[in-house]
């Protein structure tokens, strides 16, 4: 039998870690200095409590780190200091350099470091997420086995660590933007009593401007019109008391194709200007 560690158990890492005991694993967690919440969902969850990191740190052949982004290494470091040489999985949304720096930590205590991240919302019945794992082969392997057969789909990547990370951010950093944008778009419209003409409009489009990547050319194209737009609405938006950096900053990124006026690009072309400086 695997033993498997959470650190640590908030609504995600818990139903994560409750789906390596359905596959068969004994799954530890340190209850040390959480919160009432986390205990209640260890205890759902059937997770076995050790007296401390050290335990945990001894018994466990994988210790998965899910907490907030800016305590990822400060995680890393706590679980070094204890010496375990298993597997560590940091399945935080972090950036490639800090995932970097995290099996950096790692390094000194012998343990096999896999990148991890975790896309979707927590397991249950009804929903799957996916669990994309990159690192060294067999570490990898090992921690896909775990998994087997339950609402935890493995996706493993080749590349080695940051790849993981990586896609996480790649596809939070639209998700999530994108959702925040959408409230302040409606808070815009709803100021102005426009809420039920600005969701008759959206209702028109039924997927995700993420998979139309042939679109990206044309929005280049288009940007010498589209950026000043951009801080039009920013203006509105200011003129409404509602937040304008996203706005903002959507012209800031247009203005990096500005001045290619209407000339066609494919695909590449277009991502390649995106690296280059306003002016170049």
């Amino acid at each position: 039998m695997t033993t498997f560690g959470i650190m640590h158990p908030g609504s995600m890492g818990a139903a994560v870690a409750a789906q390596a005991k359905r596959a068969g694993a004994e799954v530890l967690w340190c209850p040390a200095g959480r919160s009432e919440a986390s205990k209640e969902r260890a205890l759902r969850y059937g997770l076995t409590a050790a007296s401390g990191l050290a335990e945990m740190s001894r018994q466990c052949d994988v210790i998965l780190s899910l907490c907030p982004p800016a305590n990822a290494e400060e995680v890393a470091a706590a679980v070094a200091a204890e010496s375990f040489s298993g597997i560590y999985v940091d399945g935080n949304a972090v950036s490639p350099g800090r995932m970097a720096r995290i099996s950096a930590i790692m390094l000194p205590t012998g343990a096999s470091v896999v990148d991890g991240s975790v896309i979707g919302s927590p397991p249950s019945e009804s929903k799957s997420p996916r669990l994309y794992l990159s690192g060294p082969e067999d570490a990898v392997n090992a921690v896909a086995l775990l998994f087997g057969d339950t609402a935890v789909k493995p996706h493993l990547l080749t590349g080695g660590i940051g790849k993981a990370s990586a896609l996480k951010l790649a596809y939070s950093s639209y998700q999530k933007a994108s959702r925040t944008l959408a409230a302040v778009a409606y808070a815009l419209a709803s100021d102005h009593g426009l809420e039920d003409e600005l969701l008759d409009i959206a209702k028109g489009r039924t997927t995700s401007y993420l998979v139309e990547t042939a679109y990206i050319p044309k929005v280049a194209a288009r940007a010498w019109r589209w950026a000043p737009e951009m801080r039009e609405a920013a203006d509105a938006l200011s003129e409404a008391n509602l937040p304008t950096e996203l706005m903002e900053a959507s012209a800031s990124t247009m203005e990096r194709w500005a001045n290619l006026g209407e000339k066609p690009l494919d695909l590449s072309e277009a991502l390649a200007q995106l690296h280059k400086a306003t002016g170049e």
